[in-house]
């Protein structure tokens, strides 16, 4: 919302969400026509070994720069939860970001990424859906009680911005499950593409509901603020939003083991013929996940990374090559609806990446990584208790934070 214009945003978020439910049914039904069950057999059945190998590095890129997104999450995240214990140190190193992934990663991702069966993640996946509904139920409160005390930059209420590009990338790393349909598809009972589009239907509405009540909330409570990790604009002495954020780092390490699945696959399917032994799936799982880890532990900045994997990667495999694939296999009329629509997504992909690579270098998002945001000082109050004139009091005293931001 913030870098595309609130309103022009939420319009985004609807028409993203669209071409998402349109292109994983388009990829099913190009499974059923080429008779293929995996992404990869897909592509290289439509255009042969060289798309296979470049649908294979999109694969694995993005669920694993996903992975670096999540480390940098759980860092952010439970780091401030830690720092909530009465008696701890803030400055103790045992609570630090870089030591929360490391933690993080041997404790909990690392085990729950070795399980060789997806469908045995279903139950974790359930725990993430109820824990993000309580999030969402937080930041709905925090847009009642916080955000009439926080001032609205002076451009929040335009109808659009020229950074509307990269808001398509984060939305679009946002919606992506691509690179793992087929991995859900086939743990289906009976699968059927009518079966699967009912599923996805259902599924897309009800993520672009919880995706446009918190970009609303979150945008109506810190307008131009808004950062890239959205509970990096949270005081840190707000206990509902520590529990938040504590619901928030719990939910990204059970997703976390979903991304590995597929980076795993692609390397297996793209080296070892599909297929991995005990010894070879354990430390094919340890490489990713190391590799993943030193990454991440040395990225502060979570938006560049959205926006980078968005462009980069979501915008070919939900735009460009569901419809390429479409294209070439259908023998539907040209003026069929799957294929017209095939015909706009395509290009509209190309220019989202082209374009949105060159904004995200050249336009990064501000970062203010671990830092308390101006309004939650000064004298240390509690933001969900201040009243508005004792606001407009400390907002003159921090009129030279303020200018930071503007």
């Amino acid at each position: 919302m913030k870098q595309a214009g609130f309103p022009l945003g939420i319009l985004l978020l609807f028409w993203v969400s669209y071409v998402t439910d349109f292109s994983l049914v388009l990829l099913i039904k190009g499974g059923a026509l080429s008779g293929t069950d995996t992404y990869q057999s897909l592509v290289n059945k439509t255009f042969g070994f060289p798309g296979y190998l470049l649908l294979s590095v999109l694969q694995f890129l993005y669920p694993f720069i996903a992975m670096i997104s999540y480390n940098i999450i759980t860092g952010d995240t439970l780091s401030k939860v830690f720092q909530r214990i009465p008696g701890v140190d803030p400055e103790n190193l045992l609570i630090g970001h870089h030591f929360i992934i490391v933690l993080s990663t041997v404790a909990f991702t690392l085990p729950l990424s070795l399980y060789r069966d997806i469908a045995k993640l279903g139950k974790i996946s359930l725990i993430s859906t109820v824990l993000t509904t309580l999030i969402l139920g937080i930041v709905m409160a925090r847009v009642v009680s916080l955000g009439p005390h926080i001032p609205k930059t002076e451009d929040a209420w335009i109808f659009a911005k020229p950074n509307a590009i990269q808001a398509v990338g984060v939305m679009s790393f946002a919606f992506i499950c691509h690179h793992n349909c087929f991995l859900v598809y086939g743990s289906l009972e009976e699968p059927t593409v009518a079966k699967w589009s009912r599923i996805i239907h259902v599924s897309t509405l009800i993520s672009v509901f919880i995706s446009i009540l918190f970009a609303t909330c979150g945008y109506l409570t810190f307008t131009g603020y808004t950062q890239g990790d959205l509970f990096e604009n949270y005081c840190r002495n707000d206990d509902l939003v520590t529990f938040g954020r504590f619901c928030y780092g719990v939910t990204v390490i059970l997703t976390y083991p979903i991304e590995c699945f597929v980076t795993r696959e692609v390397i297996a399917n793209v080296f070892f013929g599909g297929t991995l032994s005990a010894v070879l799936h354990i430390i094919i799982t340890v490489a990713i996940i190391t590799v993943a880890t030193l990454v991440s532990l040395l990225i502060d900045c979570l938006g560049i990374v959205l926006e980078l994997n968005g462009v980069i990667c979501a915008a070919p495999l939900i735009f460009i090559i569901p419809s390429a694939c479409y294209l070439k296999l259908s023998e539907e009329p040209r003026t069929h609806s799957d294929k017209i629509m095939s015909c706009v997504m395509l290009p509209t992909g190309a220019v989202v990446m082209a374009v949105g690579f060159v904004m995200a270098i050249t336009n990064p998002q501000d970062c203010t990584h671990g830092q308390e945001m101006f309004y939650c000082f000064p004298n240390n109050f509690s933001l969900t208790n201040v009243s508005v004139s004792h606001f407009q009091v400390t907002t003159q005293l921090s009129i030279l934070n303020v200018s930071i931001f503007q």
